[in-house]
């Protein structure tokens, strides 16, 4: 194809558009997404023991988000809520096993959503979605499967090219999800057990160079001046749910096994492997700043999921808890996003509100009845008419709202299931005001407005853990 036929194809396209999105002011837009990272590993989010000068950067530029949560704190269903925009129980998806996906779902993700309104969708790296979904099959061109190294040289590569299009490209970086293999392979090793995952020398080749100390330093003076402390909320919380003490396997072991210095050194790891990924991120923001095309690129920076990070004695993911289901979300637009500004106020979905919010900035009608909504007008005028009082969290054996100053979460018996915390004064999550009389009522409205969301998503699952109540 001609670049005078491209461009008249492209114009075409653009001509359906509202006048707005016309194609000569339609943005390009860049998704960065890390995997495992929580909301408060970045120095910009106040992490002391962490440095990340390229998600700082995107802070300082633009606006980030301290209540955003993912839509379902594991990898596969929050990605799959990520480009469908669909809270993973539309698909009957708990964790990372098969789901019914439909072609109708294909065929309105980000990537077809895109390329139909005359966009260039490019997908690199990690993808990890439920049969039948692929990167083609959603609307993209994978210019990679390279999750680490490689795929920022690619996303440089694309970014390097001629475009005669608006473009919309994902970046998916793998780490630091890498921390994973330090409570698995603890785990195999104690119990003399055939290694797990025995295929992840990459994975655990990464663990191992993260988990260097630093040269120069005894092991005393580097746990006493570098090495992370444990957090306050290390311990369980007060009359925690039964089911948070059921977990057996690696997690088990760790939160029974592990001393302070084994947490310590998990914690240390973290944040190295946060900013080995980092790096990788800043190679493609220097990229997009030397091509020119960052004034007219929206960025929009987050993660999948969080990692427990030590708190409440677990690591992984798919709790409740802040760390696990709170995640990074950061949107900077030369012209459009304030600078530097902090939103501590609204409730936002880091999945499904992250398909609207893009289609708002490209000009494109998002699907209907969708449960998620952009977040364009609190970035640009830092308030939305009629936000959300309260936000629905899907886990693997759990529901969870949460609201303005509340989150309570309903877990899968037997045993006490309910846990409500205060997360204004106890944001740590310590105590559970769910056993205490005087929340009574408290417990009883987060109860009501829960069942209710679980009814709007027709969440089967999420009616399973109410199941004999009235």
């Amino acid at each position: 194809m001609t670049d005078t036929q491209s461009r008249r194809d492209f114009i075409g396209a653009g001509a359906m558009l509202p006048a707005l999105a016309r194609a000569e002011q339609r943005p390009n837009i860049l998704y960065i997404m890390t995997d495992q990272q929580h909301a408060g590993m970045m120095s910009c989010a106040g992490n002391p023991w962490v440095k990340t000068p390229a998600m700082d950067s995107l802070a300082a530029r633009g606006v980030r988000f301290e209540r955003a949560y993912s839509s379902n704190p594991v990898c596969m269903p929050a990605r799959t809520s990520m480009m469908t925009g669909r809270y993973p129980s539309h698909f009957q998806m708990r964790g990372n096993g098969p789901a019914p996906v439909p072609e109708a779902a294909l065929n309105s993700a980000l990537g077809n959503l895109f390329r139909n309104a005359g966009y260039q969708t490019a997908f690199g790296g990690k993808t990890h979605w439920p049969a039948p979904m692929t990167p083609e099959s959603i609307g993209f061109d994978y210019i990679t499967p390279d999750e680490r190294n490689g795929l920022a040289g690619e996303c440089s590569t694309f970014l390097r090219q001629r475009h005669s299009k608006p473009f919309l490209l994902v970046a998916s970086f793998i780490n630091p999800h890498d921390i994973c293999y330090m409570a698995i392979d603890a785990y195999t090793k104690a119990n003399k057990l055939p290694g797990m995952y025995p295929q992840s020398v990459v994975e655990r080749q990464c663990v191992a160079e993260a988990s260097v100390l630093p040269a120069g330093l005894s092991r005393q003076d580097f746990f006493e001046k570098r090495c992370p402390p444990i957090p306050a909320n290390h311990g369980p919380s007060s009359d925690e749910p039964a089911a948070l003490g059921r977990y057996g396997g690696f997690r088990g072991y760790v939160r029974k096994h592990w001393t302070h210095e084994d947490w310590r050194l998990h914690r240390w790891a973290y944040c190295r492997l946060t900013e080995r990924v980092d790096a990788e991120i800043g190679r493609v923001l220097d990229t997009l700043r030397e091509t020119g095309l960052e004034r007219n690129t929206m960025v929009l920076f987050s993660s999948d999921h969080g990692d427990m990070d030590s708190a409440h004695g677990f690591e992984h993911k798919s709790l409740p808890y802040e760390e696990s289901a709170r995640v990074p979300f950061m949107v900077s637009f030369p012209g459009h996003a304030p600078q530097g500004r902090i939103d501590r106020k609204h409730l936002v979905s880091s999945c499904v509100d992250l398909l609207p919010t893009l289609c708002d900035y490209a000009g494109i009608k998002p699907p209907e009845g969708l449960p998620g909504r952009s977040v364009r007008n609190v970035v640009e005028k830092g308030s939305a008419a009629g936000w959300r009082e309260d936000l629905a969290i899907e886990c693997s054996n759990a529901r969870c709202l949460r609201t303005r100053r509340y989150k309570y979460s309903r877990f899968e018996g037997p045993g006490p299931q309910d846990l409500l915390t205060d997360m204004e004064r106890d944001p740590g999550e310590m105590v559970n005001l769910a056993t205490q009389p005087r929340f009574a009522s408290v417990l009883a409205e987060h109860r009501r407005r829960l069942r209710q969301r679980i009814e709007e998503l027709n969440d089967d699952y999420g009616r399973s853990l109410f199941q004999g109540e009235r």
